[in-house]
Order: structure tokens, then C-alpha cells, then sequence
């Protein structure tokens, strides 16, 4: 049956197997708050701030859906909106210092667990050239390589 698959969907559900391990770790440690939806836009900020337009296109959601997510993760503490320094019409979207010590932690925490499942369970050199490969085609796939 699984032979069957194809490979985005195979990506698809280790994908999601990733989301639900850390939205379950961030659940755990208290951050019941962050909704599935939320977490898509959260992974998606960069170090120096995002327009809600890039994490929108980003996360493949709607502009007003962005910035609804935004406004709750905003209420709630985990990001902020500070003036554009490129443009001061425009605003960013930055992790606030305590999604950055700890939320984020937390999530990097159960991917690299989950990471070493993967390993124990494929070996350390199957499991090394997946990585080698999802990277090798994330150079023909993913439009914000260079974003």
C-alpha cells in the first residue's frame, strides 16, 4: 500500500507528523494557546522580522487570514510588529524575546528527538542521504531558499 504513494504525500505525512510532535511538546509545556495554524506562521518569520504579505505567501494562506493569526500571536505574546527599517510605511513581524528562549526551544527540542527516531529507525546513513536529498531538491522547490 505505501509503495503505492506518492512522494509529496509521503513528505506530506512525515510533515505532519513533525507538526502534530511539536505542537504536542508546546501543549506539554504549557503553550496551549498556539493553534496548528498559528505555528505555520510562527516557522515562517525570519531572524530580522517578516511583512504579513511574505508570511501569507508563505504559508499559503489568504492576507486576512495572516494577519488574523498575527493578531492573536501578538495578544498573546509571542511576536511583535516594529516599523520596517527599509520602508517606513511598512511593519515587520518579530519573535518576541520569549518565543525566541522559550517556544522556540522547545520546538527545536522535539524535531531533533523526532529526528533521532528517524535515524535509529532508518540508520544513520539512510537517514543521512534523505536529509541530503530533501536538501539537493529543496533547491528546485522551495521559492524562499534565497528569501
Amino acid at each position: 500500500m505505501a509503495e503505492e504513494l506518492g512522494v509529496g504525500l509521503l513528505c506530506f505525512i512525515v510533515h505532519r507528523a513533525v507538526e502534530e510532535r511539536v505542537h504536542d511538546a508546546l501543549a506539554a509545556a504549557g503553550h496551549t494557546d498556539i493553534t496548528l495554524a498559528q505555528s505555520k506562521l510562527l516557522q515562517r518569520i525570519n531572524e530580522d522580522g517578516s511583512r504579513v504579505t511574505e508570511l501569507a505567501d508563505a504559508a499559503r494562506v489568504t492576507k486576512q487570514t495572516a494577519g488574523y493569526l498575527v493578531e492573536q500571536l501578538e495578544a498573546a505574546g509571542y511576536v511583535e510588529r516594529v516599523p520596517d527599517p527599509r520602508d517606513g510605511r511598512a511593519r515587520l513581524v518579530r519573535l518576541t524575546a520569549h518565543t525566541k528562549e522559550h517556544v522556540r526551544p522547545i520546538a527545536q527540542r522535539a524535531t531533533e528527538e523526532m529526528e533521532a527516531e528517524w535515524a535509529a529507525h532508518l540508520g544513520k546513513r539512510r537517514f543521512e542521504q534523505l536529509r541530503d536529498a530533501l536538501i539537493r531538491l529543496r533547491e528546485i522547490t522551495d521559492p524562499y531558499l534565497d528569501a
